[in-house]
C-alpha cells in the first residue's frame, strides 16, 4: 500500500477514534513531523500521552486520546501564511475564533498559530484541530 500523506492518515485515524469512543490510537508508520504534530496537540490537551515505539524499519507512535477532540485533519494544499494572516485560516478551518488550533511548520519548527503569532513569524498551515 502506498502511503502519500502520513500526516493525513495519522490525523484522519485519531478523528476516527474519538468518532468511535476509543481512548487508544496506534499511529503508523511514524515520522518527526507526526511527533512534532503530536506534540502540539498534547500541549494543548487533545492528546493525553503518546509513545515512540519501534519495530523494524520505522515505527510507530502509541496514542492515548483525552476524549477532546470534535474533529481534526491535515491541511491540503499547505497554504503558506504570514505572522499577520492566521485570523484568515482560523476562519476557514475552525468552527469558531480562539476555539481550537491550527498547526504551523515554521522556520523555528511547528508549533501553534498561537505561539507563532506570538513569535511574529509564519509558516506554512499544515492541520487544525478542535
Amino acid at each position: 500500500m502506498v502511503n502519500n500523506d502520513p500526516l493525513s492518515n495519522a490525523l484522519s485515524g485519531l478523528d476516527n477514534a474519538e468518532s468511535v469512543g476509543r481512548l487508544r490510537q496506534t499511529v503508523s508508520p511514524a515520522s518527526n513531523q507526526i511527533g512534532s504534530v503530536l506534540e502540539v496537540l498534547h500541549e494543548f490537551g487533545y492528546v493525553d500521552t503518546f509513545e515512540f515505539v519501534e519495530n523494524g524499519k520505522s515505527g510507530t507512535f502509541e496514542v492515548e486520546l483525552q476524549g477532546a477532540i470534535n474533529r481534526c485533519g491535515a491541511v491540503k494544499p499547505r497554504y503558506s501564511a504570514g505572522a499577520d494572516e492566521f485570523e484568515k485560516w482560523e476562519k476557514r478551518f475552525l468552527p469558531a475564533r480562539d476555539y481550537g488550533t491550527l498547526v504551523v511548520t515554521t522556520s523555528h519548527g511547528v508549533m501553534s498559530h498561537y505561539e507563532a503569532r506570538e513569535q511574529g513569524i509564519g509558516g506554512q498551515v499544515i492541520a487544525y484541530v478542535y
